[in-house]
C-alpha cells in the first residue's frame, strides 16, 4: 500500500464497509490522498466480484472488526479519536444501536465529521425501507425521462447510488472539512441517494417549469427526441453517437451525411423531427461504424462512436490522457479529477476483509500486544 499523496493527505477517514457507493466514495478520498481504513464485518465483503478483483476495494486496507461485541465497538471509538471522517452506510439508527453513533463518536472526537450514506435519507416515510438505485432514481422523475418513448432504462446504477450517492456523499464531506476549520466542530452529513439524483435532474425540472421539456420521454432535447441528439445503428449493427447541438455543429453533421438542409428542413421544427430522424438513420445505416467515426474525426459535427467496455480504454484520445489502466490484463479507470501539483493515486490492490487488521490497526496506534489480545478475544480478525 503506497503511503497517502495527493490533495487529501493528512486527512483519516473510518470508514464503516458497505455496498456499492460507501466503497466508492472512500476510493474516491482514498486516491486523492486520504488515508482510509475499512472496517469490515469478519467473513464481510460482496458475493459479486471476488475481493482480489473488486475495484472498489483498491487503495485502502481493511481490518475485520465485530461491532456486535463491547472490544469490536471500542476499537471503532478508538480510530475515531484519530480521524477525522467516518463514512457509514448503514440503515438509520444502527450505528446507534451498534454503539458508534454520532454521539458516541463525538464525545471521542467532537472534530469529526461523520457522513452518512444511505438510499431514502436519515429521515422520511421511507427511511427505514429497502431499496436500490433504479428505487431512488424513479421516485425522483428521472428514471422517467431516461429511455424509449415505450419504456423507462435503468442507466445501470451510476445516476442515484454513483451520482446522487458517492459523489454528493464526497462532496458533502469536502465541504464539512472546509466548515470545521472556521467552527472547530465537526457534523453529520446525510447524503441519500434520492436527494442526489433529485439534484442531478435541476436542470430539467427547470426546462419543464419553463415549458421547454414535455413530462414524457423520447419528445425532448436530450432524451432521444431531437434527431440531432441520440443514437443511430450502423450498418455493422454498431452504434454511433451524435451530439450536434448548435446551428453550426448541426450544418456539419448534414455535410457529413450528404444530407441537403434546403431538403431536410429547419433544425429545431419539431414538427419534423420523425422524418429527419429517420433520414439521419439511413444515412448512418449506410456504413460502418468506424468509417463513420473516421470521416467526422476532423469536424465539429459531435459524432462519436459508441464503444464497448473492452475498447473504450484503448481509445487514443483515453489512452493518451490514462484515463485506464490495465490490473492484471483487465483495464481499471484511474483517479480522477486531476490535479497539478498535488496528483491523486491508485495506492495498492484490492484488499479482502481484514486482510490488513494486523497492520493497519499498528498504523492507527494500537500496539502489538493489544491487537494479539484483540485478535484471541475475537473482537477483531486478520484473514489469511
Amino acid at each position: 500500500m503506497l503511503p497517502p499523496s495527493g490533495p487529501l493527505a493528512g486527512i483519516r477517514v473510518v470508514e464503516l464497509a458497505g455496498l456499492g457507493p460507501v466503497p466508492y466514495a472512500c476510493v474516491l478520498l482514498a486516491e486523492l490522498g486520504a488515508d482510509v481504513v475499512r472496517v469490515d464485518r469478519p467473513g464481510g465483503g460482496t458475493q459479486l466480484v471476488p475481493p482480489e478483483r473488486d475495484a472498489l476495494n483498491r487503495s485502502r486496507p481493511s481490518v475485520a472488526v465485530d461491532l456486535k461485541s463491547p472490544a469490536g465497538r471500542d476499537v471503532v471509538l478508538r480510530l475515531v479519536e484519530s480521524a477525522d471522517v467516518l463514512v457509514e452506510g448503514l440503515r438509520p439508527g444502527v450505528t446507534e444501536r451498534l454503539g458508534v453513533g454520532p454521539d458516541e463518536c463525538w464525545a471521542r472526537n467532537p472534530r469529526l465529521v461523520y457522513a452518512r450514506m444511505t438510499g431514502w435519507g436519515q429521515d422520511g416515510p421511507l427511511a427505514d425501507r429497502a431499496g436500490h438505485d433504479i428505487n431512488y432514481l424513479g421516485l425522483t422523475g428521472a428514471l422517467h425521462a431516461i429511455g424509449t418513448a415505450e419504456a423507462p432504462v435503468p442507466p445501470l446504477n451510476a445516476v442515484a447510488d454513483f451520482g446522487g450517492g458517492a459523489l454528493f456523499l464526497v462532496v458533502g464531506v469536502l465541504a464539512a472539512l472546509l466548515e470545521r476549520q472556521t467552527s472547530g466542530r465537526g457534523q453529520v452529513v446525510d447524503a441519500a441517494m434520492v436527494d442526489g439524483a433529485s439534484s442531478l435532474v435541476t436542470m430539467v425540472y427547470g426546462l419543464l417549469g419553463a415549458g421547454r421539456w414535455q413530462d414524457r420521454r423520447a419528445a425532448n432535447l436530450l432524451d432521444g427526441g431531437a434527431p440531432f441528439y441520440g443514437t443511430y445503428a450502423c450498418a455493422d449493427g454498431r452504434h454511433v453517437a451524435v451530439g450536434s447541438i448548435e446551428p453550426q455543429f448541426h450544418a456539419q453533421l448534414l455535410a457529413g451525411l450528404g444530407i441537403d438542409p434546403g431538403e431536410h428542413g429547419g433544425q429545431f421544427d419539431v414538427a419534423r423531427w420523425p422524418e429527419q430522424h429517420e433520414r439521419i438513420a439511413a444515412a448512418f445505416a449506410t456504413r460502418d461504424r468506424d468509417e463513420w467515426a473516421e470521416a467526422f474525426a476532423g469536424t465539429d459535427a459531435c459524432v462519436t462512436p459508441v464503444l464497448g467496455l473492452t475498447e473504450a480504454p484503448s481509445h487514443p484520445h483515453l489512452a493518451a490522457r490514462g484515463t485506464f489502466a490495465d490490473r492484471g490484463g483487465h483495464p481499471e479507470p484511474t483517479p480522477a479529477p486531476r490535479f497539478s501539483r498535488t496528483p491523486g493515486a491508485v495506492r495498492g490492490e484490492p484488499r479482502a476483509p481484514g486482510q490488513d487488521t494486523r497492520t493497519a490497526l499498528a498504523g492507527w496506534g494500537f500496539g502489538e500486544d493489544e491487537v494479539t489480545g484483540l485478535l484471541e478475544a475475537g473482537a477483531v480478525v486478520q484473514a489469511d
